[in-house]
C-alpha cells in the first residue's frame, strides 16, 4: 500500500511539472516547488545573452552598420536598428564598393556627422579608452578576414568587444593585441557626457566560456585615420 501510495505521488508531481512547463510562455520554464504550484522563472539561451548588448549583423558585408548601431544604441542612447543604418550608409555611399568590401570608416563617420557625432580615428594604446571612458570601434583580422568590432571594456588583462557576428565576447589583452589590424581607435569625440564604458551590464552580457569566431568578409577601409600619435 505504502509503495503504491508513493508511486502515484511521484506519478502526480511529474505530470504537475510537465504540465506547468508546457504552460510556460517563450522565455520562461515553470519549477515546480510542491505538488500543485510553480513558479516562472526567466531563461536566456548563451546565443540570446551574447546579443543582448551586441546587434547582430544582417549580412555578410555589413558588420561596419552592425558595429555602429551597436555603439549608438547601447553606448549613446541613440536607439537605432542596423537596418536603418546599412539603409542611409548604403544610399548615401560608394555602393558598387561597399557590395565588395564592406563599409568604411569613412562611410560610418558621415553617418555620425550626420546625426551630430563627431567622430574620427587616431593611432593610440588601448588603455587611451579607459582613461577617456569611451567606447570604440575597431578593426580586427581573425581567420583571414577583416571585420569591426566594437571594444566596450577592459579589465584585468581582458577586453570585451561587441561582435556583430559571433555577440559579446571577452579575449586576452594578448590575443586582442594579435588580432587588432591597425591599433586604431575610432572614437566619438563629443557627447562625453552620455558616454557607457566599461559597465557591468555589459560584462554580464558575455558568457565565461571563450566563444569561437566566425568567417567574416572583408571590410577594411581605413585611410581616413589619423595615423600618428593623438589624444581623444
Amino acid at each position: 500500500m505504502l509503495s503504491s501510495a508513493l508511486r502515484a505521488l511521484c506519478l502526480l508531481t511529474v505530470a504537475v511539472g510537465a504540465s506547468g512547463a508546457l504552460a510556460a510562455p517563450k522565455g520562461f520554464v515553470d519549477l515546480p516547488v510542491q505538488a500543485g504550484a510553480s513558479y516562472s522563472a526567466p531563461v536566456v539561451s548563451m546565443k540570446e545573452q551574447r546579443f543582448q548588448k551586441t546587434l547582430h549583423q544582417q549580412y555578410d558585408f555589413s558588420c561596419g552598420s552592425a558595429a555602429l548601431a551597436t555603439l549608438l544604441t547601447h553606448h549613446y542612447n541613440f536607439r537605432v536598428s542596423e537596418q536603418d543604418v546599412f539603409r542611409e550608409m548604403f544610399v548615401n555611399g560608394d555602393q558598387a564598393k561597399i557590395k565588395k568590401e564592406g563599409f568604411s570608416l569613412l562611410d560610418i563617420k558621415n553617418y555620425l556627422a550626420n546625426h551630430g557625432f563627431d567622430a574620427d580615428g587616431y593611432v593610440a594604446e588601448l588603455d587611451k579608452l579607459a582613461t577617456a571612458k569611451v567606447p570604440a570601434i575597431v578593426l580586427i583580422k581573425e581567420h583571414g578576414y577583416f571585420h569591426f568590432v566594437v571594444v566596450k571594456g577592459l579589465r584585468d588583462g581582458r577586453v570585451l568587444i561587441g561582435d556583430p557576428s559571433t555577440g559579446t565576447r571577452v579575449i586576452s589583452r594578448n590575443k586582442f593585441a594579435e588580432i587588432w589590424a591597425n591599433n586604431i581607435l575610432f572614437v566619438i569625440k563629443n557627447k562625453l557626457e552620455i558616454a557607457q564604458f566599461n559597465t557591468d551590464r555589459d560584462w554580464q552580457a558575455a558568457p565565461a566560456s571563450p566563444i569561437a569566431a566566425g568567417h567574416h568578409r572583408n571590410g577594411a577601409d581605413y585611410n581616413i585615420a589619423k595615423r600618428g600619435p593623438a589624444d581623444f
